[in-house]
């Protein structure tokens, strides 16, 4: 749809009209803010398709990140995937390094004492990747396991998170547990070791939520 208008309402007439879908809008001419009535000479807008109100516009996950429609076991990236840019960047500091090095004596453009630096920077980043590529061999259900054994109380709801922790990034599992009471009494979180099983910390407390609600 495209709708032509002219004179000095056109701000009205735009306020009072309902368009749905993508805009696009051109105005030409002198336009008075004032609602005095003055006259505001010419004005011509040319609007196709349809607008829409804030409240009708929606984000929307892509299907393979729509928790709501997957059905079946959630499995966790394995954190040594990160060995994987860890090589790309040492291909590329060590392209830098040899571009440096053939044309050092030369006097090249585009090759300098910075394409240097940049090599051995990118060679630096590349081993501190590979090292913090920690294995993942503990998952979220032996960490539960580890972590239901420390807290003492049987379980009933718990989720797990992966994080990383120390300056090697070492992964680590952060188990949220509740007591299998409905509701449950006590709450606990457990930080499990990703790489060996270990557990690292763990705090327990009277559950302080009030699940009186859901209960019904």
């Amino acid at each position: 749809m495209s709708t032509r208008v002219e004179g000095p309402d056109l701000a009205g007439t735009l306020a009072r009209s309902t368009f749905s879908g993508p805009v696009g809008a051109r105005y030409v001419g002198p336009v008075d803010d004032d609602d005095s009535g003055a006259d505001r000479g010419d004005v011509t807008a040319d609007v196709t398709g349809e607008v829409t109100g804030d409240d009708d516009v929606r984000d929307e996950l892509p299907d393979d990140l729509d928790a709501a429609g997957y059905v079946g076991p959630y499995v966790f990236p394995n954190n040594d995937k990160r060995k994987i840019p860890a090589i790309l960047y040492a291909l590329l500091g060590l392209g830098a390094v040899a571009a440096w090095y053939l044309t050092k004596d030369g006097d090249p453009v585009l090759v300098n004492g910075g394409v240097l630096a940049a090599g051995i920077g990118l060679l630096l980043f590349a081993a501190y990747s590979w090292q913090a590529g920690f294995p993942l061999d503990v998952d979220e259900q032996d960490a539960l396991v580890a972590a239901s054994r420390e807290v003492g109380f049987p379980v009933g709801h718990a989720s797990a998170q992966l994080g990383w922790r120390g300056l090697r990034s070492r992964p680590t599992w952060r188990i949220l547990l509740y007591s299998a009471e409905e509701p449950p009494k006590t709450r606990g979180l457990v930080l499990v070791d990703g790489v060996d099983g270990a557990v690292l910390e763990q705090f327990t407390e009277p559950n302080p939520e009030d699940w009186a609600e859901l209960d019904r």
